[in-house]
């Protein structure tokens, strides 16, 4: 089995470029987890980025781990990809998770490894397990029960306090390991730090770390391979946060300040991206955001390069971005409206009006682009029938400009830890399913392809967003992985499911609250009033300098290019609350 596993592996090495093989011997060890698919962990460019940090170290040897469907039920060994050992040999076993869903697939993987799965169950005998990434920055509850230690934000700093510490206490005694772990910035360590709930109104909390110099850790490709999403695409992080504001939107809140590249630095890692692949992928929360978008997008174009983006706004649309994806062959011109009407854009804090959305369907038309697809959730705060009516209407609108394929995505709307929606009962799976069906039955008139998440699992997913540590044990129990089983599970365990999915009390500590975010309760409150009252909200200003508005900016940061003090905007805040 281990040789038909070992088989397999050796034929994905041998598609790629860039692995790092070491010899085992006298180094660290970190077996590096993606709790997914190699499919779609290749594609995660965080893997990239702590690939490339960990191995910037002579004395680590980090290989890769993934997650294979069905492999801990056929007793088929977890194996490291690059030297084919099994992950219990390694010294420290580092999982990134960017997503809820994928807590099942840890617990999966740490069975079938034949890991004892909580912390508490494990000695020095065992690897030293760490977390991160956005699935556990902002609530690392459900799964603080299984880690030694969890990362708070962004890792690319504090990796290398991370290698000297566990260089030597990696095997040493666990309540050694825990102490000393519990003194780096930005770590959160469960088994000496209670929940936020048990402490009381003032709990301990974990501040979040972010990185001030992105430039210091390249953002891009270091692994190049065709069996993922982008394949053999070079991928660069142009710039990193979103200063939009939109409050459904961990993403916006996770990585505050909004930081961007500098066009200098990004023309240059393309250059030597273009050495591995003619195909650039540019990555970020909002990709048209950059300052200097336009002339990054004729650069990469005169460079040869054939472009990709991860997301953009279209208020404004950056028409040379556009037009340049076009003349790389792109196919899809996709845009994210969000919600239908413009009452509800408003709500959620999603500025962009139907006219300049419409404009964007107007440029794809005008290039030839053989699809549109948009982006809305269902579900948001207050949304009604309505709604639902004004975004048939907006795509009858677009499907007037646009003759060709138009396909729509109706994914329902998860509230999130740590944005202004953390207070918000979640829309029921009942009255979910029956807005996608009356999408649906629209849009087959028009000829408009829908795509419809699971509200079932979105319920799921909501549980764990917003889940405190007894969601651990039904992790662990849950029989098989259907929603039937999971709220069965949970029952047993005398957990409501209302109490996961329903309205929150503003003022009372949440699970979450373990993590310092950097953005103020008051800002939150003050963002969920606005939201109560159908009002838009602050967005940063440029490049972030200047403002104190949210927190999530020290003076140092705010104030770095001698920006006048803004006036103070944050007593007013607190007053309105």
């Amino acid at each position: 089995m281990s040789w038909s596993v070992r088989s397999q592996q050796q034929a994905i090495l041998a598609q790629e470029t860039g692995a790092v093989v070491k010899d085992w011997g006298g180094r660290l060890v970190v077996a590096l987890a993606f709790p997914n698919t190699y499919y779609v962990g290749m594609s995660s460019l965080a893997l990239q980025i702590l690939y490339r940090r960990f191995n910037e170290h002579a004395d680590v040897a980090c290989e890769r781990v993934f997650w294979e469907k069905g492999g801990a039920d056929a007793g088929r060994p977890l194996l490291t990809l690059e030297s084919g050992r099994r992950v219990e040999e390694a010294d420290v076993w580092a999982f990134t998770i960017s997503y809820e869903m994928d807590y099942f697939n840890v617990v999966d993987m740490l069975r079938q490894a034949g890991v004892p799965p909580l912390a508490e169950d494990r000695d020095e005998s065992w690897p030293a397990l760490i977390a991160g990434g956005p699935g556990v920055t902002m609530n690392p509850e459900p799964m603080a029960p299984f880690f030694d230690a969890i990362v708070i934000g962004e890792a690319e700093e504090i990796i290398d306090d991370l290698v000297i510490l566990l260089r030597d206490l990696a095997h040493a005694p666990r309540p050694q390991l825990w102490a000393a772990l519990a003194r780096l910035p930005g770590v959160y360590v469960p088994a000496i730090t209670p929940p936020a709930i048990e402490q009381g109104e003032h709990p301990q909390r974990i501040r979040r770390l972010w990185v001030r110099e992105l430039e210091k850790y390249p953002p891009i490709s270091s692994l190049y391979t065709p069996e993922t999403e982008f394949g053999n695409m070079h991928l660069m992080e142009i710039a990193r946060g979103c200063g939009r504001g939109c409050r459904f939107c961990l993403a916006g809140y996770v990585y505050r300040p909004p930081r961007e590249q500098p066009l200098e630095r990004l023309l240059e890692w393309a250059e030597q991206g273009l050495r591995e692949s003619r195909r650039i992928g540019l990555i970020s929360a909002a990709v048209s955001d950059h300052t200097q978008i336009d002339e990054l997008a004729r650069a990469l174009q005169d460079m040869g390069a054939e472009i990709s983006v991860s997301s953009m706004r279209v208020d404004p649309i950056s028409v040379p971005l556009v037009e340049a994806m076009r003349a790389s062959g792109a196919r899809t011109l996709t845009i994210a409206p969000e919600a239908g009407s413009r009452r509800l854009r408003d709500v959620i804090s999603k500025t962009q009006t139907e006219a300049q959305l419409l404009e964007a369907v107007e440029l794809a038309a005008r290039l030839d682009f053989p699809q549109i697809k948009f982006y809305f959730m269902i579900g948001h705060p207050t949304e009604t029938q309505e709604d639902m009516e004004e975004l048939v209407a907006f795509v009858e609108k677009a499907r007037g400009i646009f003759k060709r394929r138009i396909a729509i995505n109706a994914t329902p709307f998860v509230p999130k830890a740590h944005t202004p929606f953390q207070w918000m009962a979640m829309t029921d799976a009942k009255t979910l399913k029956m807005r996608q069906r009356f999408i649906q039955r629209r849009m087959g008139r028009m000829k408009v392809a829908v795509r419809a998440d699971s509200p079932a699992w979105a319920e799921v997913q909501g549980a764990l967003a917003r889940g405190d540590r007894r969601m651990a044990q039904v992790l662990l129990a849950i029989p098989r992985l259907t929603t039937r089983d999971f709220w069965e599970t949970m029952s047993r365990f005398g957990l409501e499911k209302e109490a996961y999915l329903g309205e929150r009390e503003p003022g009372q500590t949440q699970p979450w609250h373990i993590v310092e975010s950097g953005v103020t309760d008051n800002y939150f409150h003050y963002e969920w009033r606005l939201a109560n009252r159908s009002q838009t909200g602050f967005e940063c200003p440029p490049d972030s300098a200047g403002c104190l508005t949210c927190g999530s900016c020290d003076p140092d940061w705010a104030f770095r290019f001698g920006a006048p003090r803004p006036r103070a905007r944050r007593q007013e805040i607190a007053l309105l609350v």
